[in-house]
C-alpha cells in the first residue's frame, strides 16, 4: 500500500526550495528531543532530529524526513504552531544561502589581499 501513496506523489512538482531538511526557529529552550518527536513524527518516518544546544542555536532544530513529502506536509501544518507559548517558524533547510554569504565574505577578502599584494586601490 505505502507504494501506491509514493507513486501518487511522482507526479507532483514541488517548488526548488523544498527539501526533506526543516529548519525550525524560535523553539523553547526546554523542549526536549522526544517532545520534538512527537510534534513532527505526526507527518512521517523521521530520520534524524537535531537540536541546538550552543547559545548561538539554542532555540533552533534541524528535522530531517525520510521522505520530501512527508517534510514538505509538517512544514505547511506546523508553521506558526504554538508550543509552550511559542510560534514556530519551519522553513526549508537551504545550505546554499548560508555557503554562498560566507564563500562571498571570503572571496571578497581575497581580493583585497591581492590588491595589496599587487599595489591596486579601490579609487583606480
Amino acid at each position: 500500500m505505502a507504494l501506491a501513496g509514493n507513486n501518487a506523489n511522482a507526479n507532483v512538482r514541488l517548488p526548488p526550495e523544498v527539501n526533506r531538511v526543516l529548519f525550525v526557529r524560535n523553539l523553547p529552550f526546554k523542549i526536549t528531543s522526544e517532545e520534538m518527536y512527537d510534534v513532527f513524527g505526526k507527518y512521517g518516518a523521521i530520520r534524524q532530529i537535531r537540536i541546538g544546544t550552543a547559545n548561538d542555536t539554542r532555540g533552533t532544530a534541524f528535522v530531517v524526513y525520510e521522505d520530501i513529502f512527508d517534510a514538505k506536509t509538517a512544514c505547511d501544518h506546523l508553521q506558526g504552531f504554538n508550543i509552550l507559548g511559542r510560534y514556530l517558524i519551519v522553513l526549508y533547510y537551504q545550505p546554499n544561502k548560508v555557503t554562498k554569504k560566507a564563500n562571498l565574505q571570503k572571496r571578497e577578502a581575497e581580493l583585497q589581499e591581492l590588491k595589496s599584494k599587487y599595489g591596486v586601490s579601490d579609487n583606480e
